[in-house]
């Protein structure tokens, strides 16, 4: 395992990887960044690094899709990978693995250094101005320029022993404030609520560009309500984080970070913010609301600073990934916690996470005394135990030769193997992230909706050994004709 421990070591191991592109050309802020991003989002190409973007300082620099999926055979999954420590060429189930391994290993103590290139410029009180940054006008539609899409949010409880890193989206509202979405349900909003309980403001810290582990940790639900993200990643590295305090508060900020901003988030202020293009992949014009303030009291940056962007959007961007892989290491976990055989959990990107396909063994029935029924419940049960589980309100159970990551074979096995009739499990009253786009307006405001589990497992009174055969390629020929086939093909330039 190769730990990366900055934004630049991570852009120049992915260049290497033909996994970063520069453009030198002077780019727009205005909707031309977003454009380029969104194109290389849904053409799974390289990540754009921007060197040069219209009205912002000479030096200040962008780079889009820092997490996005890539078209490269045997690279899909690399951005998170290697943010990871993995190898470029980990599988989505070795990355599931690697993460709920995590969960077992002991917390470090981070290191708290009084000198860090996050701290290379600052800016304080009136010299505070967010417009210094190349923040793009995203979505034609967006109420605002979005400052943060993939920017760690740091706030601690007000007696300091819980600190939580997390990502939401923040609108610029004017040089020295942002506005941004606060979920009460969320881990940032409740800490927000014990400092409006106690009549203070929140400290904050906003990191952007910080080492490649930690938006992922912070942008998914890995790490549960109490437990310190920060404590996660340093557990599963084994190795210390190095953390700076901010200018201007005490809230404790990656030493490496590219940009920090700091100051308070308000427990009464609010304006009006939204509507943003979202990971759903639609820009609902009516979704905008009174949201909570945050007011910047410093800002501090490297030399040539390199700020990270997400244009959110249909599928695949960024968010899916992160958001999708991190719910199922902490889904996966959790089934087997309740004993039962799963042997993966995944969201397909292309249902913007709102599938979960859970695979389990042909011969299930002989490792349970349940059956079916029995079995869906325990799984509804499991899966509905997770923060996660608000993503996907449609859970996919089916046999283990399936690759629920290869999306086509679990459209091919839903179509195949679920009876429209007998093999619906509805849910009623789960919990729901609000903004799936087809949720009404009350399920959108209590956050609940009826989920339904799919069961594609094959039928119960079915004798092991009478399971039908895969007809494919690895189904229905021998292992010898295979790789007879294989090697004809290769010599007659089929495969490169």
């Amino acid at each position: 395992m190769h730990r990366i421990k900055s934004f630049r070591e991570y852009i120049e191991n992915l260049k290497v990887l033909g996994e970063v592109k520069e453009i030198e050309e002077e780019v727009d802020w205005n909707l031309e960044m977003g454009a380029i991003i969104r194109w290389c989002n849904e053409n799974c190409a390289p990540a754009p690094l921007f060197n040069n973007i219209k009205g912002v300082e000479k030096g200040f620099r962008a780079l889009g899709a820092p997490a996005g999926v890539s078209r490269q055979k045997d690279l899909y999954l690399s951005r998170y990978a290697l943010s990871i420590g993995l190898s470029p060429k980990a599988t989505g189930k070795e990355i599931i693995e690697a993460l709920i391994d995590g969960y077992s290993r002991k917390p470090v103590d981070p290191i708290i250094v009084s000198n860090a290139p996050c701290k290379e410029k600052i800016l304080r009180g009136e010299e505070v101005d967010l417009y210094k940054l190349p923040v793009p006008f995203a979505h034609d539609g967006d109420g605002g320029r979005y400052i943060n899409t993939w920017g760690t949010i740091i706030v601690q409880s007000p007696d300091k022993k819980w600190t939580n890193w997390s990502i939401a989206r923040i609108m610029i509202f004017d040089k020295k404030t942002m506005v941004g979405m606060v979920a009460g349900g969320q881990h940032l909003g409740k800490i927000r609520k014990m400092w409006a309980d106690l009549g203070e403001e929140v400290p904050f810290a906003l990191a952007f560009g910080t080492e490649p582990m930690i938006p992922l940790v912070a942008g998914s639900t890995l790490v549960s309500e109490g437990m310190n993200e920060a404590d996660y990643i340093s557990g599963y590295y084994g190795e210390p984080i190095e953390l700076i305090k901010a200018e201007t508060n005490d809230i404790l900020v990656p030493a490496n970070s590219e940009i920090v901003l700091e100051g308070i988030l308000s427990t009464s202020e609010t304006a009006m913010e939204g509507p943003m293009g979202e990971y759903s992949g639609y820009l609902i014009k009516q979704s905008k609301s009174e949201k909570p303030i945050y007011h910047v009291t410093a800002m501090t940056y490297r030399d040539n600073p390199i700020y990270p962007i997400v244009v959110a959007g249909a599928p695949i961007d960024d968010d899916h990934p992160v958001m999708g892989i991190g719910a199922c290491a902490e889904i996966l976990s959790a089934l087997r916690k309740h004993e039962i055989p799963a042997t993966m959990a995944w969201m397909p990107f292309e249902s913007a996470c709102t599938w979960l396909v859970i695979t389990i063994p042909k011969n299930w029935k002989e490792m349970l005394n349940c059956n079916m029924n029995e079995l869906m419940k325990k799984i509804g049960d499991a899966v509905y135990s997770c923060k996660g589980s608000f993503l996907s309100p449609k859970i996919i159970v089916v046999n283990d030769d399936i690759d629920p990551t290869d999306t086509s074979q679990v459209v091919w096995a839903f179509a195949s193997r679920n009876h429209q009739s007998k093999e619906i499990y509805f849910r009623p009253e789960s919990r729901v992230i609000g903004l799936i786009t087809y949720l009404d307006e009350e399920e959108k405001k209590v956050f609940k909706t009826t989920a339904c589990i799919y069961n594609c497992l094959l039928p119960e009174d079915m004798k092991y050994e009478d399971y039908p055969i895969t007809s494919s390629f690895k189904g229905v020929f021998p292992k010898r004709v295979q790789e007879s086939a294989m090697d004809k093909l290769i010599k007659a330039g089929f495969l490169e």
